[in-house]
């Protein structure tokens, strides 16, 4: 009942995508994903390329299903990463930012499906122009960067414009198997979720930080601020979102160039390459030199919190929908619980139109 375009083109058993949270998606929760019948991609933006290489083999001992692998182009080991894709047979990849034609037909011509996750109708018909063979569409509720425009609005307006031509994944604000339904009403082939994946028992983030997530019981308090790395992003209110909110331009420039200097020394990456990054960044986002050069910011700050286990001294990326769950299950108990909802929601409905 819930096969769909989705699941035959990705191999999983249901229409359920766990996506690359960086610090978050690890060898662990990607197997848990996919051994529960969703179709889970691995952060691959975050580390250095001998480790993406150890993730993916990780990931190749704990389960034999397919999986994904998550970059973007401006990442310095992209390259690396393409080949490492390439090389291991990985299933799919996903990314935010086209990794050029260039990229798209080395990976289309290993068989590779790409996967890129869009946050507006325009972006998806470029997407799809450039080789994209699913699109995955993210709502404004949805965590991490994010765009303004809610799912209910979004994901009808992408399907109308590309989904004649390539499956369409709704993302933003889904928990359950009647978000499942919904998406599927409108047209989606399937859904994606980072923050319910977050919170799962197989989560490698720390309990304590993982708390502030059980903790947090209003979607309001999930707010939209550009005060970590000059872009909209959607995180949970804590001590350090509060002071960066209120610091000054020159403050948020400085911790910045800390923050970007961290991460090269972590990713092995050279200041040239960093620099050549920015410089890249500004000319094809639409960004400032500003912005991308903090953009540097984001991966260390969330670290502290994510990897690090100190949650008031990081900050806590996330969709609304943290909000609203209030426990932390399996991935198996989470998979098969969507899919039962779903199912018996669909016989509702299938008995009402009779």
């Amino acid at each position: 009942m819930l096969a769909t375009r989705l699941t035959e083109l990705l191999g999983c058993q249901y229409p359920i995508v766990q996506t690359a949270m960086g610090w978050v998606a690890d060898p662990k929760l990607v197997a848990g994903s996919c051994n529960a019948g969703a179709f889970g991609f691995l952060a691959g933006a975050t580390i250095p390329a001998d480790e993406m290489e150890r993730d993916i083999l990780k990931v190749k001992e704990l389960t034999d299903k397919p999986f994904g692998v998550n970059f973007h182009m401006y990442q310095p080991n992209a390259a690396d990463i393409v080949d490492m894709v390439v090389r291991h047979g990985v299933k799919a990849v996903s990314y935010s930012r086209s990794p050029g034609p260039e990229f798209i037909a080395k990976l289309k011509d290993a068989g590779v499906i790409c996967m890129p996750t869009v946050g507006l109708p325009k972006h998806a018909i470029k997407a799809v122009e450039l080789g994209a063979d699913v699109v995955t569409v993210q709502g404004g509720e949805g965590g991490g960067h994010t765009g303004s425009v809610p799912t209910t609005l979004l994901i009808p307006q992408v399907i109308d414009a590309v989904g004649d031509k390539v499956p369409v994944v709704a993302a933003g604000g889904f928990k359950d198997g009647r978000g499942l339904v919904a998406a599927m009403a409108w047209g989606a082939q399937g859904i994606a979720m980072g923050t319910r994946f977050l919170m799962t028992e197989e989560s490698p983030v720390p309990r304590q930080t993982l708390q502030r997530y059980v903790d947090c019981k209003n979607p309001g308090e999930i707010i939209v601020s550009r005060a970590m790395d000059g872009l909209p992003q959607r995180m949970i209110m804590n001590e350090l979102l509060t002071e960066l909110e209120k610091a000054g331009a020159l403050k948020k420039l400085m911790i910045a160039m800390r923050n970007g200097m961290a991460f090269r020394k972590h990713t092995g990456a050279t200041f040239l390459s960093l620099l050549q990054s920015a410089w890249q960044m500004h000319k094809d986002d639409d960004i400032t030199t500003a912005q991308a050069i903090m953009s540097a910011n984001a991966p260390m700050i969330i670290q502290k919190a994510m990897v690090d286990g100190y949650p008031a001294d990081g900050v806590l990326p996330s969709g609304q929908v943290a909000g609203v769950i209030d426990e932390l299950l399996s991935c198996e108990d989470l998979v098969n619980s969507i899919v039962a909802e779903a199912e018996a929601r669909l016989a509702v409905l299938a008995q009402r139109a009779t």
